[in-house]
């Protein structure tokens, strides 16, 4: 029996939502990765972009568990001397809601130009608005 690979055109690609509300960030981000990444469909193969899109609402009532809110560093350098910002996850979340999401999510996916296609069909909003409408995107139970 050989093995089933799928063809690009034959790639179904659903659309999902999830609230973010009041879920916890790291059990959420795992389950957006399977979903980005097609690892909960039977046609999953590991060098094909077989994942769907997800839209997820709410960005800023994640919750964290612990004190990760107060202790959690998110660290970026620019280059040049000088250049290492540093800031918690509280000051993120008051910032840039939807980037505790998204560097969750970005970990979890492959580091590779195959994750990158991957990871843009993550799309992440602070409030309950999104501009999806007309994919008529399906609630996924988390």
């Amino acid at each position: 029996m050989k093995t089933y690979l799928p063809k690009v055109d034959e790639i179904q690609r659903r659309w999902y939502i999830v609230d973010a509300e009041g879920l916890i960030l790291g059990r959420l981000a795992v389950r957006i990765a399977e979903v980005l990444r097609g690892r909960h469909k039977p046609t999953y193969t590991p060098h094909l972009d077989t994942g769907d899109f997800i839209v997820v609402i709410n960005a800023d009532k994640v919750q964290m568990t612990g004190r990760k809110n107060e202790d959690k560093k998110y660290l970026s350098y620019s280059g040049w001397m000088g250049g290492q910002k540093e800031c918690t996850a509280a000051q993120l979340r008051e910032r840039h809601p939807e980037q505790l999401i998204e560097k969750a999510v970005w970990g979890m996916m492959p580091h590779g130009k195959l994750g990158r296609a991957q990871f843009r069909k993550l799309k992440v909003y602070a409030g309950p608005e999104h501009r999806h409408t007309a994919q008529n995107p399906e609630p996924l139970e988390i």
